[in-house]
Order: C-alpha cells, then sequence, then structure tokens
C-alpha cells in the first residue's frame, strides 16, 4: 500500500529513534515493527499513520491518510530536531556517564497535547501497570481504525469522549474521578491544543486552570506534546526517591529534596529524569506494592 506522503531527513546531532519517542508510550497507536516505528495520530489536517525508520543516518518518513502531509512535515520535530541541549554539561558522575552513553536521546515534540494529557490523566493516582492496561482497553473500544497498511487504533476522538458518560469507562478500570477529567478536558480540547503556540509558562498556566489537572499532569504533558525539557512531575510515587538514590545515594527522600537535587540542571531537568529512567535507576523497594484495583463493577 504506497504512502500517501513520503520524506527523508538527516538529523543533526546524534539520534536514536526508539529512545527519543519512548515517552510517547505504547498501546494499539504505536507498534515497533521491524525496525520501524509505528504512530497513530490525530493531527490538525486529520488522522493520520506515521512510519519512521532510522536508515544509514537518515530518517526515512511514510504516511497515510488525511493528516498524511502535515504528519510527514512535522516528522523531524517529532523526532526532536527543534531541542536544545546547549548548556547540558552534567558534572555528577552518573549523569555524566549516562549522558556520555546514551548521546542519542531527544525530547520528543509530538504537537498533539489533548492525545498526551489522557493516558496522563488515566494514569492519575494508579499503578503504570493498571494505568496502561486501562488507556489500551479504551483506545481498543472507543478508537477507530487508523488510516494505512498498520492496523493501528487511532486514540478516541475528544467528541466521542466528550459524550461518553462516566459510568462506562468503569469496564476500562477508570473510577468516576478520573473518568470526569477526562470528559471536561474532551469537551475543550481545542483551548487545550492551542497552547502548542504558546510560551512555555503561559501553556502551564492553562492547562492548571482545568480542574484535574495538577503539576504531575501538566509536567507529563509538556515534556511529550510540548518538548519541555525542564518539565518535572512533582508528586510522582517513585520519581524523588529514584532521583535521591540516584544523586546522593539515599533511598528515600521527598519532593522537596528532588528539586534541590535538581535544581543545578534547571533548563534541563526533564533530560536528567529521563537518563536515569532510561538506565533503569530506581531507589530499593521497602513496602508493599500498590495494589490493582477493578472499578468494573463499580
Amino acid at each position: 500500500m504506497g504512502a500517501d506522503a513520503q520524506a527523508r531527513f538527516e538529523p543533526r546531532r546524534p539520534f536514536d529513534l526508539d529512545l527519543t519517542l519512548a515517552p510517547i508510550g505504547s498501546g494499539p497507536s504505536l507498534r515497533h515493527h521491524d525496525g520501524a516505528i509505528w504512530r497513530a495520530t490525530r493531527t490538525p489536517a486529520g488522522a493520520a499513520t506515521v512510519q519512521l525508520e532510522q536508515r544509514n543516518g537518515s530518517v526515512e518518513v511514510n504516511a497515510w491518510g488525511p493528516g498524511a502531509e502535515w504528519a510527514v512535515a512535522h516528522a523531524p520535530v517529532l523526532c526532536g530536531e527543534e531541542d536544545d541541549d546547549t548548556g547540558f554539561a552534567p558534572s555528577h558522575p552518573l549523569i555524566k556517564r549516562l549522558h556520555h552513553e546514551i548521546p542519542g536521546i531527544r525530547m520528543t515534540r509530538t504537537l498533539s497535547v489533548f492525545e498526551t494529557l489522557v493516558p496522563a490523566v488515566i494514569l492519575q493516582q494508579v499503578t503504570t501497570e493498571e494505568g496502561r492496561a486501562s488507556f489500551h482497553h479504551m483506545v481498543n473500544a472507543l478508537g477507530e481504525p487508523a488510516p494505512g497498511p498498520a492496523s493501528l487504533k487511532l486514540p478516541p476522538a475528544p467528541s466521542v469522549l466528550a459524550r461518553t458518560p462516566y459510568w462506562s469507562f468503569h469496564r476500562f478500570g477508570i473510577e468516576r474521578r478520573r473518568a470526569e477529567i477526562v470528559i471536561r478536558t474532551a469537551r475543550s480540547a481545542n483551548r487545550l491544543e492551542e497552547i502548542v503556540t504558546m510560551d512555555l509558562a503561559s501553556a502551564y498556566q492553562r492547562m492548571l486552570a482545568f480542574s484535574g489537572i495538577g503539576p504531575w499532569t501538566a509536567a507529563k504533558v509538556a515534556m511529550v506534546a510540548l518538548g519541555d525539557a525542564d518539565a518535572v512531575p512533582v508528586g510522582d510515587y517513585h520519581l524523588p526517591h529514584s532521583v535521591g538514590y540516584a544523586l546522593e545515594g539515599t533511598p528515600r527522600s521527598t519532593d522537596e529534596r528532588m528539586l534541590e537535587l535538581l535544581e543545578p540542571y534547571r533548563g534541563h531537568r526533564a533530560r536528567v529524569i529521563r537518563l536515569l529512567t532510561l538506565a533503569g535507576i530506581a531507589a530499593p523497594r521497602f513496602g508493599p506494592r500498590k495494589p490493582l484495583r477493578n472499578y468494573r463493577n463499580s
């Protein structure tokens, strides 16, 4: 099946496609196959499936659907070509080593605010395993087939989520509080998408004005949709412990101490977090794991 749009570009500095796009997540809208990444998305021009493959120093891009031309034109942005790591020269031995050993990480910028927000909301105050399972079930149930040959599902359209009653989300393991955040934001999806044209301070201000979007969720969205290299998801269950353990060897820490430790990297704090995440560095766990919950019968 021939692509509706094609392009090729050469990254201007070291680049790893898989690591750069990893924060987008996984699921029915994203697939890794034969060295390529396939992504189904809703662009301002319409639905699209984009295929990206790194080959011989270049990135080859193919896309299908009404939004194919838009997806191809913005593929370099998606792959972090606008990301500027000037000034990121870590002095901490661990961060310095990881920065040297993993040189191809860029900050992706998907420009897909609502698509990034929905899984972040669903991950609020639940385990990663539980949140991802709920999101995947929702996409399979409410998303529509994506264009192109990859058999992907498009993320559910805002119009679909806006008219879905909160109790219908129970079958995905999503209780009323998170469901109502998704519904409310779906009804104002256009106002959320407008933040891609704003400076970061204004973008955060608009996101935080929505009930149910706090600093953790806003940072998660800004890191992926806006390419914010300084985003710090304050309020995370594990992150303060991981940062504290990596940077000063303490198994338990706080948001306040995490911010103190990351302060020397201001402007690039998300890069430090990404390096630690990719390296699999986490503090020892002493307590019981958070239990999985089931809201399907609520």
